[in-house]
């Protein structure tokens, strides 16, 4: 068998460059079979073969757990285990329904069954108590909507989407005039997420030897609020969109911190950012936004910086080690159901930041690159000159 194997290879082999040998030999059915039954070949196959029929089956995986989301059964076990009856009578479905909800979910590492009852299983467990992450899983109906048919998507042949609806500033002329209840959905979700992203930032980078920061496309405060939790002496300038200011201006005023932070509105596409802070953050902005308006946002935060000031650059980046799916794949397909912006690798962000005038564009360790990175950014203290290519 190794023989006939080996022959199979060459023939396939011969004429060929490298690449395109190991390729035409991975796609042959003849050394599929072989290697499947190889013993030191086996694991290897089974492991593809597991790898490609959870990629044919993702779908169904993250809609088992969007089931257990909605119904809140991740919750219900997290007060102790529970007997499937219990179980089905508190979610509000039948019994058959309830055991193949529990069947699945056992399966995939989301509950574990504990004897005749069901807890928490590891994944399930990290769901307890991060609404940001039970907010995005619920989120995600309206991204499957829009991914119906993803070579529509690609060819730019369908209609308006679910995601450009949600996130209206996307494709708004006048984004300034968006009003409270078109922002209030997306705004809502931003901050749901931003806790566990702005601890990643906070550690990353503390902010103690600045004076004033500005949070710019800042939403409800969320990002604000957390800083001003960790630097009491620091001062706070929040820019979005007006609807959105009035939201942040109402949390400062909650969380009692209105004496030191303020939330102006306008459109960071069209308008000058406020002058006067050290530190200007971008968290989770530039991905939202193509090149030229990308580009266009970080010229408008030199121009409001001091010189020497510094920018804080935070979003998930393309062809990051160990997550390359979630760059590539997921934003890349969300951003473009969204209709606008595109996950950008480390070195196009670099390029970005230099041709808007910054220097010493460098990433700063996140402790789960997947969730964020971090560039942080430098204003030359002496003037340069800005290419404006």
């Amino acid at each position: 068998m190794i023989a006939s194997a080996s022959a199979a290879a060459a023939r396939i082999g011969r004429g060929t460059d490298a690449r395109g040998w190991l390729d035409r030999l991975l796609a042959s059915e003849r050394f599929r079979h072989w290697a499947a039954g190889f013993p030191l070949t086996r694991p290897i196959a089974r492991r593809r073969a597991r790898a490609l029929f959870d990629l044919c089956a993702g779908f169904v995986y993250s809609q088992v757990l969007y089931a257990c989301v909605r119904l809140r059964l991740f919750d219900m076990l997290a007060e102790e285990p529970q007997s499937a009856a219990v179980l089905a009578r508190r979610m509000g479905l039948p019994a058959e329904g309830a055991d193949r909800l529990l069947a699945a979910a056992a399966s995939l590492g989301l509950v574990a069954r504990r004897g005749d009852r069901f807890g928490l299983g590891r994944l399930g467990a990290a769901m307890v108590g991060n609404p940001g992450l039970a907010a995005m899983v619920e989120h995600h109906a309206v991204l499957y909507a829009d991914l119906q048919d993803p070579v529509a998507l690609l060819r730019g042949e369908g209609k308006a989407t679910g995601l450009s609806r949600y996130w209206p500033y996307a494709g708004a002329s006048g984004p300034e005039a968006l009003g409270a209840e078109q922002v209030g959905a997306y705004t809502a979700l931003m901050a749901a997420s931003q806790p566990l992203v702005a601890a990643e930032i906070l550690e990353s980078y503390p902010l103690g030897r600045h004076r004033c920061l500005l949070d710019v496309g800042g939403g409800d405060g969320s990002f604000v609020t957390a800083a001003a939790a960790r630097a009491p002496h620091l001062r706070f300038m929040l820019f979005d969109l007006p609807a959105v200011a009035g939201r942040a201006r109402a949390r400062f005023a909650t969380g009692g911190i209105a004496d030191r932070a303020v939330a102006l509105g306008g459109d960071f596409l069209s308008d000058d950012l406020p002058r006067g802070a050290d530190v200007v953050s971008l968290v989770r902005i530039i991905h939202d936004h193509d090149d030229e308006a990308a580009l266009a946002i970080l010229r408008r935060a030199f121009a409001a910086l001091p010189a020497g000031g510094t920018l804080l650059l935070a979003e998930p980046m393309a062809g990051t080690a160990g997550a390359e799916p979630v760059g590539d794949a997921y934003f890349g397909f969300y951003l473009l159901a969204m209709g606008s912006g595109r996950p950008r690798s480390l070195a196009n962000l670099q390029a970005l930041l230099t041709r808007a005038g910054f220097v010493l564009a460098r990433p700063r360790r996140t402790r789960l690159p997947l969730l964020t990175r971090l560039i942080v950014a430098t204003k030359p203290a002496t003037p340069q000159t800005v290419n404006l290519s």
